[in-house]
């Protein structure tokens, strides 16, 4: 069973380009490890200071939880960000290529 998510929130402005290099030191530890169960994608907006994530999770446990540069990034989130971030599940209507379950 897969479980997709989409995060989305904003950074103050002199914290974007911070919060974008901990993003790709995520997708840096994903690339080398290349854990299964996981896809994952990140996009910086136009507006240079929202973040939307967005992931499927086929199994139970997310593999996210389990990496370091995760945890980094993770760590003063709060501090980067102008207010909580909006998470939901969704569920799947249509992708091409993108995603895919």
């Amino acid at each position: 069973m897969s479980t997709m998510f989409v995060v989305r929130y904003e950074t103050r402005a002199e914290a974007a380009g911070e919060n974008q290099r901990l993003v790709q030191q995520v997708f840096a530890q994903l690339n080398q490890d290349r854990p299964d169960g996981l896809r994952y994608a990140t996009f910086r907006l136009a507006d240079g200071v929202s973040f939307v994530h967005v992931g499927v999770v086929e199994g139970e446990a997310n593999p996210l939880s389990e990496l370091t540069a995760f945890a980094e990034f993770q760590e003063g989130i709060g501090d980067r960000l102008v207010a909580p971030p909006d998470r939901s599940e969704a569920t799947l209507v249509g992708s091409y290529r993108v995603l895919t379950t």
